[in-house]
């Protein structure tokens, strides 16, 4: 593709936002096919996300200053908005005019001089009631200020949101873009400065981190290669997520492609975030174990169950959906690991009583503690729904315990930081199995502050 015909990432976020249905779609696929056609991959994409994750926010500012409900503006048009404003908002750093001169540029090709004008009066309407675009939060209005980051925000000169004061659910949910019920469910259950914080570890642009595949090299090495390629990346220090054995871990800071980065062809490391890799940590997995993932894909902890072990367990990784095990496949291949065995869920649920030492359960949830990169688990989520998820996790709970021999262990996870996929779902297993006791349990809630992480919950269940 020629510079000519290359595209801004103003321009691939809006096309990406014009074709995309969070209630049904996931933007991935969508921005992945289009990113070829700009050389702005990495702002392409925070622009992408970053509105998703932002939108109802996005659309209140919206329909405050444009005297106008977002339902009665054309699609492409509230597109090029919502880009534009989740950059005077969020991103404080990029001039105002080159925010609205092209947002009336792409509005123009668009459509003709209305559109034009509308978009051009909306964005500098915005920008006129901004008092300060990053503003110390605590210095600021709680009702004029949305929320950037733990210590700042974009203040505005009128009250738009709702009153903390009046409705604390509603002034949450309206400035993190969150179900107001869900909100509520973490208030009753956190607390208010506990749910504040919640809210915007959810909202945060999560940071990139990566494991080392020991099997292939060491983090000094690794660094060293970031470093002659000019890539900003260090090590994350200490161990701030709890005990067990050590993980290196680098967080990379500068904006880059992981697949373009340094050793990611070759099996060097794989993106995983922090509380994410507290898990196969609290199974503690052995060489010589026979261990089996039952719910694999994509192959994060897969692989690191291979790693940890030294590549000398037995492994068994299997997924209910066999669409999903090529990812599974694909990783252990470019990490060149060879103690695991793709097999069919079929085989797996034939396979005779007793057959496992542990069983690693990262079950299917609701999401709750990784809004912040599950950027479309916000717009699906259900009360209804994390109770059909609920029984889901149950079912494969007793599935696990009948292939886990005496003395084995079953370390249950999720990405939920909801009581009913968690403690309650472990508490109601170990009624109906006596056999097995809790050893250990860790909810990890999501957050903002350095190191940022999502959030997580693991239980390790031990078989007398």
């Amino acid at each position: 593709m020629s510079d000519q015909s290359l595209k801004s990432a103003r321009a691939i976020a809006t096309e990406v936002l014009q074709q995309f249905d969070p209630t049904q779609e996931y933007a991935g696929p969508i921005l992945d096919r289009l990113l070829d056609q700009t050389q702005e991959r990495q702002r392409a994409t925070d622009l992408v996300y970053g509105t998703i994750r932002n939108r109802y926010a996005i659309d209140t500012v919206i329909a405050q200053f444009s005297g106008r409900s977002p339902t009665r503006i054309a699609p492409m048009l509230l597109s090029i908005l919502r880009v534009g404003v989740y950059e005077l908002v969020y991103s404080p750093a990029t001039p105002v005019y080159s925010i609205v001169n092209e947002a009336v540029k792409n509005a123009g090709q668009a459509g003709g001089k209305k559109q034009t004008g509308f978009v051009n009066a909306v964005l500098r309407q915005i920008a006129r009631h901004i008092t300060d675009r990053q503003t110390k939060l605590s210095a600021s209005h709680a009702r004029r200020t949305l929320v950037q980051t733990p210590e700042a925000g974009c203040e505005f000169d009128v009250d738009f949101l709702p009153d903390p004061a009046v409705s604390l659910p509603a002034y949450l949910s309206t400035c993190f873009s969150l179900p107001q019920w869900l909100v509520t469910q973490w208030l009753d259950e956190f607390g208010p400065e506990q749910t504040r914080r919640i809210c915007l570890g959810g909202n945060r642009r999560p940071s990139v981190y990566i494991r080392m595949n020991p099997l292939r090299t060491a983090a000094t090495a690794l660094l060293e290669r970031f470093e002659q390629a000019a890539i900003q990346a260090e090590r994350v220090p200490g161990e701030k997520l709890g005990g067990g054995p050590a993980c290196q871990m680098i967080k990379v800071t500068g904006p880059q492609s992981v697949t373009q980065l340094p050793g990611f062809s070759e099996g060097l490391f794989t993106v995983q975030d922090l509380s994410a890799s507290r898990v196969v940590r609290v199974l503690d997995p052995q060489p010589g174990w026979s261990i089996l993932d039952l719910c694999s894909a994509p192959g994060t902890k897969t692989t690191q169950l291979a790693e940890v072990t030294q590549d000398a367990a037995t492994i068994t990784a299997t997924d209910i959906d066999p669409k999903r095990l090529t990812h599974v496949q694909e990783n252990i291949a470019r990490l060149g690991l060879e103690s695991v065995t793709i097999v069919p869920y079929a085989r797996v649920e034939r396979a005779p009583a007793a057959s496992f030492d542990a069983v690693l359960l990262d079950v299917p949830c609701s999401n709750t503690g990784v809004l912040a990169r599950r950027v479309e688990a916000r717009f699906r989520i259900q009360p209804q729904g994390i109770q059909d998820l609920a029984t889901t996790q149950r079912d494969l709970l007793a599935k696990a315990a009948g292939l886990i021999k005496a003395g084995g262990r079953i370390c249950y996870s999720t990405c939920s930081i909801q009581r009913t996929e968690n403690q309650e779902a472990v508490r109601d297993f170990l009624a109906r199995h006596e056999q097995f006791q809790l050893a250990q349990e860790e909810l990890l809630l999501p957050s903002a502050e350095s190191p940022d992480h999502d959030g997580a919950y693991v239980a390790l269940l031990l078989k007398e």
